[in-house]
């Protein structure tokens, strides 16, 4: 994969270019951002770079020198003791790669057949680690380990990845891909040289779509407003049936159901939400935020900072005024709450059937 099919981030592409080329190349680096913006396509375009783009087995990401680390799930089929590691995963990760960089969690949860698991990254994943990057270079140049989503490593990882990151194994250059770095161990993010990967601008999403998608001017401008700077969002606007029309649904039905006070619908309510994997759950409740803080500003009558899609509109025009300045950062640390008690495995009917009924109060508050 070369740079070039990396969607914008000229910057970015210019950084790692420019610091192999003065021969100040950091052992390990990470790339930092929100979800959709490219991370993980600007470092396996530069792995590809270090590696050779003209190679064959480059182009087809089956390198000897590249490594990729992920999160993986314990599939029923292996043994109790075992620790899952990338390998166990290689086929549906490479099946997956090849179509393309841009790719959500769930999907690879869906690939993997785990959508009701958490991935994690496991201390087996860091001891094969050491085994492949102890041996030397196939074709005589670096050895590139591509990490993605370092911060779900869990701790016996992380402590293992950082004696490898401190002694590093000769022309080894470790390029992770984090979405939330704060979650990872302090040492691990002192070690390493880190690149903020912002938000795409909606005029080079708006170029991509016409360009690279073949869509209408008028459907460009409007995919790229509302991605908000990220191209997987722009992707999952243009599908038919998208998960965002499935959560403004529940969206609608919720806030209906409980301004109605139906105890009983928002139960049944909330085993829908309870059948979802969790990642799912924390992606509805990050739209549930969303939709709350464009209904919120959707009270100050100003349109060029309402970014909505023409049915979510149509549900704010009668809705929004329910939600104001009493209530607005109680339903934030409402659904904030929501979200780490799913992250954290909590039974996910009483978590969403107490949001539910937490709702109640909060949107008859004036």
């Amino acid at each position: 994969m070369s740079f070039q099919e990396v969607i914008g981030q000229e910057e970015c592409k210019e950084r790692l270019l420019q610091m192999t080329r003065e021969g100040r190349l950091p052992h390990a680096i990470m790339l930092c951002g929100p979800q959709g913006v490219g991370k993980k396509a600007l470092a396996i375009a530069f792995a590809s770079y270090l590696l050779g783009e003209d190679n064959a087995m480059v182009k087809k990401l089956e390198h000897p020198d590249l490594h990729f680390t992920y999160p993986t799930i314990k599939l029923p089929s292996m043994s109790t003791d075992h620790k899952p590691t990338s390998d166990d995963f290689a086929r549906e990760w490479h099946e997956l790669i090849m179509q393309g960089p841009y790719f959500t969690m769930d999907e690879w949860m869906t690939a993997m057949g785990g959508e009701n698991q958490q991935a994690v990254i496991t201390a087996g994943e860091s001891e094969a680690l050491v085994r492949k990057l102890s041996l030397k270079s196939s074709q005589g140049g670096y050895k590139v380990s591509v990490i993605w989503l370092p911060e779900r490593m869990n701790i016996e990882c992380a402590n293992k990845l950082l004696k490898l990151i401190e002694e590093p194994p000769s022309q080894t250059v470790f390029l992770m891909v984090c979405e939330e770095p704060d979650r990872l161990l302090e040492t691990i993010r002192s070690r390493v040289q880190r690149i903020d990967v912002r938000k795409l601008p909606a005029e080079v999403i708006y170029q991509a779509l016409v360009e690279r998608r073949g869509v209408s001017e008028e459907a460009a401008r409007r995919i790229s407003r509302l991605a908000n700077g990220s191209w997987l969002k722009a992707l999952e606007e243009l599908q038919v049936g998208t998960e965002n029309e499935q959560f403004l649904d529940l969206y609608i039905s919720l806030m209906r159901l409980a301004y109605q006070r139906k105890i009983r619908d928002l139960r049944k309510w909330s085993e829908v939400l309870a059948g979802f994997g969790r990642e799912k759950q924390k992606r509805f409740l990050q739209y549930f935020l969303r939709m709350t803080r464009e209904c919120f500003i959707y009270n100050f009558k100003q349109q060029d900072l309402v970014y909505m899609t023409q049915a979510e509109e149509d549900f704010a025009r009668n809705f929004a005024r329910f939600v104001n300045e009493t209530n607005i950062l109680p339903i934030y640390d409402l659904a904030n709450l929501a979200i780490r008690d799913i992250g954290q495995n909590a039974n996910a009917k009483i978590v969403f059937f107490d949001f539910a009924l937490q709702t109640i109060v909060l949107l008859l508050q004036k």
